[in-house]
């Protein structure tokens, strides 16, 4: 595929976990990716993979909590055809030893720079007359965990604006949508509470971040063009009992 012919995919949070993966799937199924993260050598290495690989990619760094950083990051990707809002962090504790700037930051990186992103790349998409935007929520969104209080209401948050927004923007081409996975081994937590979480779901083990990946590149692609305003589990069953 020629450059000049290649969709354009942002992918938050992509120089680990699973936004690398999205970014590795995305640039093998055609998109240009556009890597965003905070760690340049990070970033850079996902990059070389996937021009490695014979895709296109390139490296943008921003700190999605500054919003004026956030807005040339939307500057620098107004031509996104696909945009994945990965990034953000967990944070797991009794209710009564959540710090209040710890609630905040939940808050700032899982829920308002997805806001502020969708709300600058969505006009732009639904003016081209087609787009896909896809949130990472969780499943600890949809099911009471004890002692995730405040990240279930940053996924569920994210649930709750995929709606409005897929009202909002799909009359005119763009499909917005949340894809909820249960436990999976990213590298960003104890493997062992990983493991322990997987043996709850249905089919007993906790998920590759190449599993999830799977499910965006499919509400990226055009074989998705009919799903809007979902939220898609990708949890082994977790949810389903």
């Amino acid at each position: 595929m020629s450059e000049a012919s290649r969709s354009i995919a942002l992918v938050t949070g992509a120089s680990s976990g699973i936004g690398r993966a999205v970014a590795l799937r995305l640039a093998r199924d055609g998109f240009e990716v556009l890597v965003h993260g905070r760690d340049a050598g990070r970033g850079a290495a996902v990059v070389e993979e996937i021009v490695k690989n014979g895709g296109s990619a390139r490296f943008l760094a921003a700190d999605l909590t500054d919003l004026e950083a956030l807005a040339r990051l939307a500057q620098e990707a107004a031509q996104a055809d696909v945009l994945v809002n990965n990034a953000g962090f967990s944070w797991f504790g009794p209710t009564d030893q959540l710090p209040a700037e710890t609630f905040d930051a939940l808050f700032t990186a899982n829920v308002r720079s997805a806001y502020y992103l969708t709300a600058a790349l969505a006009p732009e998409m639904a003016e081209r007359g087609k787009g896909s935007i896809i949130n990472l929520g969780s499943m600890a969104g949809q099911i009471g965990l004890a002692g995730g209080a405040a990240y279930s209401a940053t996924k569920a948050a994210l649930a709750a604006l995929t709606r409005a927004w897929a009202a909002e923007f799909s009359p005119r081409g763009v499909r917005v949508n949340t894809i909820s996975p249960g436990p999976a081994h990213t590298g960003g937590a104890d493997p062992a509470n990983i493991t322990a979480l997987g043996a709850t779901t249905l089919l007993d083990r906790a998920a590759q971040p190449e599993e999830i990946a799977d499910v965006i590149a499919f509400l990226a692609s055009p074989a998705a063009a009919y799903v809007t305003g979902a939220l898609i589990p990708a949890d082994g069953g977790r949810t389903a009992v």
